[in-house]
């Protein structure tokens, strides 16, 4: 489940790319995708508990919606914000050892393996990345992001994935749906390249990717899923190669490998040792 989600997440960027040539707004396309997904799977969750659906909507409002990364993106470079954002494994287990569980030597290795795949994948800082205030942001869009694994570790234990689902993105779609509309850019796709993106959207990293992602926090805990996240801008930079056509960087071979060791690492013991 957890390399679905790596996989099945990684086509979002094609997917954008594909809705912005289309003539699509970001936060439009955005909530389009989230409320189609809400409206598919809302009438298939009848049987769930007020307080379920309660945790539910909880833990879609801990999502790290993209302000910080947005934010980020106007300050610094899109590397640095992507290996700041996905360096959200370490954030995990920072905040997992504070709050009791030790982290082990192999968890420690693999956290340090896909740190540096990922400087090699998506970038190093540059020149350009010298603003306080963009490296704070993308930053905290990684905190932020492993608060939301955690939160969901916690209060979605023996939720249904499709449950979970539903009501995360009722609460993307009305969130998106509410910043298109201020913004002045809500548009309702008029043609075929419109509603495939849209549609491939709401399908491929939302439908598929995120009760993939729930099932692996559920069954491997936050620490080891977002591990294996670390692999979704790798799969991203190959389908960006084989779809788009873009160059492949001659580090990518040596951050791939470094990043899928370091995926391997995390699966070999348990998340946590706890404090004696």
């Amino acid at each position: 489940m957890g390399l679905a989600a790596a996989l099945a997440f990684s086509t979002l960027g094609i997917w954008g790319k594909l809705a912005t040539q289309a003539g699509l707004s970001s936060y439009s396309t955005l909530g389009l995708r989230f409320g189609l997904v809400a409206l598919v799977l809302l009438p298939f969750t009848g049987g769930l508990s007020p307080a379920m659906r309660r945790r539910m909507l909880g833990s879609g409002c801990c999502m790290p919606w993209p302000r910080p990364v947005f934010g980020a993106l106007d300050r610094i470079s899109a590397g640095t914000t992507g290996l700041l954002l996905y360096l959200a494994p370490a954030f995990v287990v920072l905040l997992g050892w504070g709050l009791g569980r030790r982290p082990g030597g192999a968890q420690l290795g693999a956290v340090a393996l896909a740190a540096g795949g990922l400087g090699l994948v998506v970038g190093l800082p540059g020149a350009a990345d010298h603003n306080l205030a963009g490296l704070l942001l993308g930053a905290g869009a990684g905190a932020l992001y492993a608060v939301y694994l955690m939160a969901s570790e916690r209060w979605l234990s023996g939720a249904p994935a499709l449950g979970s689902t539903a009501h995360m993105a009722l609460v993307a779609g009305v969130y998106f749906t509410g910043l298109s509309g201020l913004e002045g850019t809500l548009q309702v796709p008029d043609s075929a390249a419109q509603w495939t993106a849209v549609l491939g959207m709401a399908a491929i990293p939302t439908l598929i990717a995120v009760p993939a992602l729930y099932s692996a926090v559920r069954h491997l805990g936050a620490a080891r899923a977002s591990l294996l996240g670390t692999l979704e801008p790798l799969f991203t930079v190959l389908l960006a190669f084989f779809v788009l056509g873009e160059a492949l960087r001659p580090g990518l071979l040596i951050g791939g490998a470094l990043i899928l060791a370091g995926a391997v690492l995390s699966q070999r013991r348990p998340e946590s040792v706890p404090r004696p």
